[in-house]
């Protein structure tokens, strides 16, 4: 695996993988591309690029779709005739409405972009770096040493384990992407492309909150455990952090 970009690292799940692939002893000379949108709020990122040479931040806007190009452009500034290994968009958002009283179309709109519409995008744009990446290797398996895309969903996406209700823009919209995930991993499988969904566990960011059962470090280290380990079996599945199997 050669390169590696994750949407969202400047903090929470994305800050920690970012952290957990720096020390994996394997993966030393794999370019870490993590993006980030606001600086003030991203100094930890930016101070592990100045510590390691592998790590590359790169300043976006995810829901700002003409600065996609630009995004493009820098990371194949970066990977150059490599091409990307993995694209995991990570980077989401859940409003804090959750019933369906205070449920608000603006925050339904909002989620659906930041969740939904902007992974698809982004992989409909860096999809020539990752066939790129592909066709490099076209004897290797599928999975991750070759081209992959890794979609951060969550359980509350399922809709065979919805028992609680609520939470309508969040629920929905990894849902949504559970169904692009899929497609995508059909799509994209004649071109050495795998695409998987995966669920990081409850864990304590801003997001899950402090009584989640799971720190981010631990999350993060069975993410990438699951990641390395990912092959033509996984094409097209749900999975939770640590590798097990869920239900649609």
């Amino acid at each position: 695996m050669n390169s590696i970009l994750i949407t969202g690292g400047n903090r929470g799940l994305g800050l920690g993988l970012v952290k957990t692939l720096i020390r994996q002893q394997s993966l030393q000379k794999t370019q870490i591309i993590a993006t980030y949108r606001l600086p003030e709020k991203s100094e930890e990122l930016l101070a592990l690029a100045k510590q390691n040479a592998n790590v590359f931040p790169v300043l976006t806007d995810l829901t700002n779709l003409e600065r996609y190009e630009q995004l493009v452009n820098e990371v194949g500034s970066i990977v150059k005739d490599e091409g990307l290994n993995i694209l995991f968009n990570n980077a989401g958002i859940s409003p804090k409405s959750t019933r369906l009283s205070f449920t608000k179309a603006d925050d339904l709109v909002d989620t659906f972009f930041t969740n939904t519409v902007a992974p698809i995008m982004l992989t409909k744009e860096l999809l020539p770096l990752l066939k790129r990446a592909a066709d490099r290797q076209p004897e290797a398996p599928l999975g991750p040493g070759r081209a992959c895309v890794v979609n951060m969903s969550s359980i509350l996406g399922s809709i065979a384990e919805n028992r609680e209700g609520g939470l309508y823009a969040y629920r929905s919209s990894k849902a949504a992407l559970n169904a692009a995930t899929k497609s995508m991993s059909l799509d994209l499988l004649q071109s050495g492309i795998m695409a998987v969904a995966l669920h990081p566990g409850w864990v304590k960011t801003e997001m899950g909150g402090s009584k989640a059962p799971l720190s981010v470090d631990e999350s993060c280290d069975a993410i990438v455990k699951t990641l390395l380990s990912l092959n033509e079996s996984h094409n097209g599945g749900f999975f939770q952090y640590d590798g097990k199997m869920l239900p649609w």
